[in-house]
């Protein structure tokens, strides 16, 4: 079962998923800090380069299957065009209403 975005628990992350669904790259900077960091699968990567690979050039898309951890914890069918869909696990922390990290990979 998917859950709406709508409902997502933590703002921060509603916002990012609606940004990522919409394909809004600028909106999904804009709530990231300055120094934000992000890993694929355990391995830190350039998190513009990968954003830009990733999801925004390839059209990815978030389901959320559920959320923990304050909404700050999510399992997703991710989907883009490149590899298709896999079920994915997102990891956010948030301060002060920025994401000073994201870490995902194959759930």
């Amino acid at each position: 079962m998917t859950i709406s975005t709508a409902k997502l628990s933590d703002p921060t992350v509603r916002a990012a998923v609606s940004a990522i669904n919409s394909n809004d790259r600028q909106a999904f900077l804009d709530l990231l800090t300055e120094d934000a960091t992000m890993s694929d699968d355990g391995s830190d990567r350039d998190l513009r380069q990968w954003i830009d690979h990733e999801i925004f050039s390839t059209r990815g898309h978030m389901d959320v299957q559920s959320e923990s951890d304050g909404g700050r914890a999510l399992l997703a069918n991710f989907s883009n065009e490149t590899w298709g869909e896999m079920r994915t696990a997102w990891k956010f922390t948030v301060d002060h209403g920025k994401i000073s990290r994201f870490e995902t990979g194959q759930a």
